[in-house]
């Protein structure tokens, strides 16, 4: 594997891409299982929830910049 100076532009979007998709997953488990166990405070779930929101925004913005929308 190429070190992080050895990768081109695209390929550091790609690994970031994958870090951030699987950390909304795991945001999603855990938001999932706090509510279902009833355990979790509402705060808790706001702040989960919110930092859920903006991985889905950067998540967005790294897939835009890597398949950018051809209009023909």
């Amino acid at each position: 594997m190429k070190s992080p100076e050895e990768m081109n532009h695209e390929e550091v979007l790609r690994v970031k891409l994958a870090v951030l998709k699987r950390e909304h997953r795991d945001l999603d488990d855990s938001i999932r299982a706090i509510q279902s166990s009833g355990t979790g405070d509402t705060f808790t779930l706001q702040r989960l929830k919110k930092k859920k929101l903006a991985l889905k925004d950067e998540i967005a913005r790294i897939e835009d910049e890597l398949y950018p929308d051809i209009i023909a």
